[in-house]
């Protein structure tokens, strides 16, 4: 298991493509805590919300970033921050689909987050059942098969967050999302 700083090099690190699936509705990271009070204080989230540096930094070099996010209606409050940034995070390259587990769509995908890297290298991500980040752990390389497979069914099952947002709100995205 490799702790936050370890996994973070991996981004750095990684050729071409990066995949995420998002399994829960609540993330506790110390980082964002100031971030998301201020949120629910309906206070101004900070500039590069427009424009998301981090994923900025791996498509300005051609790089790929995608995640499918399965949540659950209705939205928790952390689901509502998390997705106010997701405008921002497409803007700057980010593909990002949703999985609503009203929809019935999330049936065949594993019930835990994991990143796949150059469709190689997979990591399962590891939280407390209140959403700390304990650590990532690298799986085998004979796991990489089901991986793969378990992308290829969220990305046919995912709606793209613009259209998802369109149909959850009556505001466009991007405009006081969520």
């Amino acid at each position: 298991m490799i702790d936050g700083t370890e996994f973070g090099r991996l981004f750095k690190n990684f050729q071409h493509t990066a995949f995420r699936l998002e399994t829960l509705d609540l993330y506790d990271v110390e980082e964002e805590r100031e971030e998301f009070e201020a949120f629910l204080a309906g206070d101004p989230m900070p500039p590069e919300w427009a424009d998301n540096p981090w994923v900025r930094s791996m498509t300005d070099h051609g790089k790929t970033v995608a995640r499918v996010h399965v949540l659950t209606s209705p939205l928790t409050d952390y689901l509502r921050y998390e997705l106010a940034a997701y405008p921002g995070n497409i803007t700057a390259g980010e593909t990002i689909g949703i999985i609503d587990r009203a929809d019935q769509q999330a049936a065949g995908l594993p019930d835990h987050d994991f990143w796949l890297f150059d469709d190689t290298d997979v990591y399962r991500m590891h939280y407390t059942t209140d959403g700390r980040f304990i650590g990532a752990e690298k799986l085998p390389a004979e796991a990489t098969p089901e991986y793969l497979h378990y992308r290829q069914i969220a990305e046919s099952r995912a709606v793209p967050f613009v259209e998802y947002w369109q149909q959850h709100s009556d505001r466009p995205a991007g405009e006081g999302c969520p």
